[in-house]
């Protein structure tokens, strides 16, 4: 099953190359298609991220006045995490997704030769081999390394730039600073791993991680914009108050003597 779904991935790949005449578009428009796919499940991602963010402050005074009930702590989470309605772990599900696709480019990407009989794999000579990987060319010199260093650069930038802008909204949050120095941590890590991928990922990764950027910045700006028009609403709304009169009593009338 594993091959036969390897198969289609490249026989999709090759199929636009066909049709554009370079690898590394066909690549990119794959990677669109994808990306587009995939969009209701990164709103999704996004709203959950959205509405956390608003409940930071209330999850600090749970954490901090729970601090020694564990349980308590858990259960509070429980109910703010229902009230609020969004799900911490709602941001994995489009990388799950992701990762089959990943592996099985990854893996014919390195069989590309095999496959397709000896193409040459360049994306428009800006790289020149897709299923060279950045040792290789590092290998051969510095000049033909250049383009899949930027490549190297934009796959751990692709990492790093989503976790800096979730927190740029959460300036006093103390976790803040330990998340953006986790995402350096992980942006070299990913530079490390990138050392021995065929540039052909790299290229995808990175598209696909610029796409989801500008998906998740799009979704965000909507959302901040309906909230805006909530609170303006509701702040121009005039307060309407029932006032129940008394019915007036006849006034007694004086009698003629």
């Amino acid at each position: 099953m594993w091959n036969s779904f390897k198969d289609w991935i490249g026989w999709v790949i090759e199929s636009f190359y066909n049709v554009c005449g370079d690898w590394g578009l066909a690549i990119i428009i794959v990677t669109v298609i994808f990306r587009l796919i995939i969009t209701p499940l990164m709103h999704k991602q996004t709203k959950s991220t959205f509405q956390m963010q608003k409940v930071q402050p209330l999850i600090q005074e749970i954490q901090k006045k729970y601090k020694d009930e564990p349980a308590r702590m858990q259960e509070e989470m429980q109910k703010l995490q229902a009230e609020a309605k969004f799900n911490p772990l709602a941001g994995c599900l489009p990388m799950l997704l992701q990762m089959p696709i990943f592996i099985a480019l990854f893996q014919v990407l390195r069989e590309l030769a095999e496959r397709t009989h000896g193409t040459v794999y360049s994306f428009y000579n800006i790289v020149p081999d897709l299923a060279r990987t950045p040792s290789d060319a590092f290998d051969i010199s510095f000049g033909t390394f250049v383009p899949y260093l930027v490549l190297m650069v934009v796959f751990a930038g692709s990492t790093f730039v989503p976790m800096m802008l979730q927190q740029r909204g959460n300036k006093n949050n103390p976790q803040r600073k330990q998340t953006l120095i986790m995402g350096g941590v992980m942006s070299v890590f990913m530079i490390f791993i990138s050392w021995n991928f065929p540039t052909g990922v790299l290229l995808f990764w990175s598209a696909s991680g610029l796409i989801g950027i500008a998906q998740t910045q799009t979704s965000m700006s909507i959302m901040r914009k309906r909230d805006a028009e909530a609170e303006l609403e509701i702040e121009e709304k005039p307060v309407e108050v029932e006032v129940t009169r008394k019915a007036k009593k006849p006034r007694p009338t004086k009698k003629t003597k």
